[in-house]
């Protein structure tokens, strides 16, 4: 069976000295649940791996549980293709606008949100940051820094009834080339 490259987002796992997970037993997850070429980057939640489309499809929840199960924590895990990173890659519609790189910051969503979810969200909640919504990503650009934002994972978890993971444009890049390569 063709397999294809994929990428496991995991939100809020060693942050803060908090929700801690070696990423070590982490890939070991993935390989027990049929994912080969498996690597992580660097200690946040990031793994890139291959899989067939069926274990691809169930994968998220399955690591999830296997989470609570082992280390008692509950993490929420948002996939991606290699087409679809690139796609987000290629969309950012602030790298158009010239905006420089180390203000941008990226939430990925588990779910497409509803449309009228998204007509909900306030542009001005967090000024001068800003967000362009595209499918299920969420660009933003953060001049005073992501830990300075009311734009954060809670609101647009509530606002679009969904789930989030943000990373920052550097971090979503080498993510990008990991898959790419």
């Amino acid at each position: 069976m063709k397999t294809s490259k994929y990428l496991a987002l995991l939100r809020g796992i060693n942050v803060g000295g908090k929700n801690m997970l070696q990423m070590k037993d982490l890939a070991a997850m993935f390989v027990a649940a049929g994912c080969s070429d498996v690597a992580t980057y660097i200690q946040s939640g990031n793994v890139v791996f291959r899989a067939n489309e069926k274990v691809a499809s169930g994968l998220s929840g399955m690591i999830s549980q296997e989470i609570e199960k082992q280390f008692g924590i509950r993490v929420p895990v948002v996939l991606r293709s290699a087409e679809e990173m690139g796609g987000v890659v290629r969309g950012n519609p602030f790298l158009k606008m010239g905006v420089a790189e180390d203000l941008l910051h990226l939430c990925f969503l588990a779910d497409s949100p509803a449309a009228e979810d998204i007509a909900r969200l306030d542009v001005a909640r967090s000024a001068p940051d800003a967000f362009e919504m595209a499918g299920s990503e969420i660009y933003l650009m953060l001049p005073n820094g992501m830990a300075r934002t009311k734009l954060t994972n809670a609101y647009f978890d509530s606002k679009l009834k969904t789930v989030s993971t943000a990373r920052n444009w550097r971090t979503t890049l080498n993510l990008a080339q990991m898959l790419a390569n």
